[in-house]
C-alpha cells in the first residue's frame, strides 16, 4: 500500500531554503578558509606522485562511504576487488563488488575535474548517471529492495516513480514517487552552478547534500550518490585539490564522534520555527547550522590531508619505512625519496641515484617493485610510487583508524 502525503509536501518548494542567501560571518570564514586550504594541498607534489596519491584517496573515500553504509570493507579487500580477486563469500563478494565500483565512478568523475570536462554536478542526467555508473555491474541481488508491499528491482539511474517506489527515511518522508522528477528539475535550478561564484557554489555544494537526500530520488543508493555528487561539486568549486581529499572521511568520522552525520542530516530537515527562522518550509537555522558543519568538516579534512602528503613529512616517513625492514638496503630510501620529488625515475638511474654498483642498485629496485612501493605501466617502464594497503599504517597514520 502506498503512502499517502500531505499536499503541502508535494510541492517542490518543501526543499526551501535552498541556499543561504546573506550567510553569517562564520559561514563566509569557513569558505575562505576551505578555498585558500584546498589551493596549497598537494603543490609542493609532482603531477605524477599526487595522481597516485589520489588513488589512494578514492580508495580510502571508498572504504569510509562503505562505513557510513555500515559496511567493513577492509582497503585490502578493496585493492584485491580491483584486481578481479574476489571472495569466494557471496556476502563480502558482494561489498567487494559495491566498493570497486565507487572507486571506479570517482575515477571517472576524478579524470573528468581534471579535463575541466565535468558536467553540471546537480543536473538530473549526471546524478542519474552516477547511480547508473554505481549500479550497472551489480548482480541482480543487490539491486532487489524492500518496497512497498513487495521486493522490487531497482533499475540502476531511475528515479522512483511507482508507488511501491514510496519510503519512510527514520521519521522523515520525502516526496511520493509520482513527484520526485519535478523536484529534481526543482532542485538543479536551485542548485545549478552557472551564476554562482565560487563561495556562492562551495555554499551550495554542503547545502545540495542534505537536499538530494531529503528528496531521496531513488529507491536505494541515495547516500553513496550524494557523496558521488558533493565530490564533483568540489571539483567544480575548485576545491578538490587533484582529488587529494575526500568529504567521506570526514562525514564517517565527524568532528568529535561518528554520531554527528547521522545527527546533522537529521538536523536539517526541521520544519521552520516561527516568523524569524527564514521563509521556507525548513529551518533556515538548521540549514545554517548543518552548512557550517559540513564546512568544518571539510575543512578539518583538507588540514589533515595537507599534513600527511606534506613532502617532506611524507618522505621521513618513507625513511623509516625502510630502515625498520631487513628486508631493504639503505639506499632504497633514496630511490623512494628521488621518485617521490621527481614523480618517475628510470630503471636505468638506480645505480646514480644510489651510488651502488649496477646490479646491486637493480636488486634494490626490484625489493621495492616487490613489495609494491614502486611500480610502472611497462616491465622496462619509468617507475613511479605506489602506496599498497600494507603499507598505509605506517605510511599514512590515522588515515584508517576504523580499519
Amino acid at each position: 500500500m502506498a503512502i499517502n502525503q500531505p499536499k503541502d509536501v508535494e510541492n517542490v518548494q518543501r526543499i526551501e531554503p535552498a541556499r543561504i542567501e546573506n550567510p553569517p560571518e562564520t559561514v563566509a570564514d569557513l569558505t575562505a578558509e576551505l578555498s585558500a586550504g584546498s589551493a596549497t594541498l598537494g603543490r609542493n607534489l609532482h603531477p605524477r606522485t599526487a595522481g597516485n596519491l589520489a588513488d589512494l584517496v578514492r580508495i580510502m573515500n571508498t572504504y569510509y562511504t562503505n562505513l557510513i553504509e555500515g559496511h567493513h570493507t577492509r582497503p585490502r579487500d578493496i585493492e584485491r576487488a580491483l584486481a578481479g580477486q574476489l571472495d569466494r563469500d557471496e556476502e563480502r563478494r558482494d561489498l567487494q563488488l559495491e566498493a570497486a565500483a565507487h572507486v571506479r565512478v570517482q575515477t571517472e568523475v576524478d579524470r573528468l575535474g581534471l579535463a575541466g570536462d565535468l558536467p553540471e554536478p546537480a543536473s538530473p542526467e549526471f546524478i542519474q548517471w552516477l547511480h547508473r555508473e554505481f549500479y550497472h555491474a551489480a548482480p541482480e541481488r543487490l539491486l532487489r529492495i524492500a518496497g512497498v508491499g513487495r521486493e522490487i528491482t531497482m533499475t540502476p539511474g531511475e528515479w522512483r516513480s511507482q508507488p511501491e517506489h514510496d519510503v519512510a527515511v527514520g521519521r522523515h518522508q520525502p516526496p511520493s514517487s509520482s513527484r520526485v522528477d519535478e523536484f529534481m528539475r526543482y532542485f538543479a535550478e536551485r542548485y545549478g552552478f552557472d551564476g554562482m561564484g565560487r563561495a556562492g557554489r562551495i555554499i551550495a555544494m554542503a547545502a545540495a547534500h542534505h537536499r538530494l537526500n531529503y528528496i531521496h530520488p531513488f529507491p536505494d543508493g541515495n547516500g553513496r550518490v550524494s557523496r558521488l555528487m558533493s565530490h564533483a561539486m568540489a571539483w567544480r568549486a575548485d576545491v578538490a585539490a587533484h582529488g587529494l581529499w575526500s568529504i567521506s572521511r570526514g562525514l564517517a568520522r565527524g568532528l568529535q564522534s561518528r554520531n554527528e552525520y547521522k545527527q546533522m542530516m537529521d538536523l536539517a530537515d526541521t520544519p521552520r520555527q516561527g516568523d524569524l527562522d527564514g521563509r521556507g518550509n525548513l529551518s533556515e537555522r538548521a540549514l545554517v547550522e548543518y552548512v557550517t558543519w559540513f564546512l568544518r568538516v571539510a575543512v578539518d579534512q583538507v588540514t589533515f590531508m595537507s599534513e600527511l602528503v606534506d613532502l617532506d613529512n611524507l618522505a621521513s616517513r618513507l625513511r623509516a619505512y625502510v630502515a625498520r625492514r631487513n628486508r631493504f638496503k639503505p639506499e632504497a630510501a633514496i630511490l623512494l625519496e628521488q621518485t617521490l620529488v621527481r614523480g618517475e625515475i628510470e630503471r636505468g638511474e638506480a645505480s646514480r641515484i644510489t651510488g651502488l654498483p649496477v646490479r646491486t642498485a637493480q636488486r634494490v629496485l626490484n625489493d621495492l617493485v616487490a613489495a609494491g612501493l614502486i611500480a610502472s605501466a611497462t616491465p622496462k617502464g619509468a617507475v613511479s610510487l605506489r602506496f599498497p594497503a600494507d603499507s598505509l599504517e605506517e605510511l599514512f597514520p590515522r588515515l584508517y583508524p576504523l580499519a
